[in-house]
């Protein structure tokens, strides 16, 4: 079946369901807000056990990303997005869910063809273009110390 842009563009209009920005807006600053007020929190709680500031950032980086992967897990981070949206994106934890949740869909294959081979098909490419981007970053800046 070929159709043209322009009649894709009716028929998708047709059954797409208008947003309610009036609500998700809010709701998405004030549960990725949320999200970012708990990671203060547990910073300021990592640092008032008598860690230090980088230990304790470590630490509130671990805990975010096992809460995020516990949560994908139990099918509550999908609940929490349908209403938050982007709110949920937080780089932290929605790069974990990102992770996460590829793998949990392909788990019945097995341990290593499912869940391994899955895990990365959507932050894979992000994690190798960090990496090669700071590799070019840093070649640059070792360069232009040198003179």
């Amino acid at each position: 079946m070929n159709i043209s842009n322009q009649e894709y563009g009716k028929l998708a209009k047709r059954h797409s369901h208008p947003s309610a920005m009036y609500k998700t807006i809010p709701l998405a600053f004030v549960i990725g807000g949320g999200i970012c007020v708990l990671g203060e929190a547990l910073l300021n709680m990592y640092q008032a056990f008598g860690l230090d500031p980088d230990e304790s950032g470590m630490w509130t980086s671990m805990t975010l990303i096992f809460l995020s992967a516990m949560f994908t897990g139990l099918k509550l981070y999908d609940r929490i997005a349908q209403h938050a949206g982007a709110g949920t994106l937080v780089p932290i934890t929605g790069f974990a869910n990102s992770v996460v949740s590829p793998a949990l869909d392909f788990k019945s294959e097995g341990y290593v063809l499912g869940l391994g081979a899955k895990m990365f098909v959507i932050a894979g490419p992000v994690i190798v273009y960090g990496i090669s981007a700071s590799i070019v970053y840093g070649v640059i800046y070792y360069i232009t110390t040198l003179f």
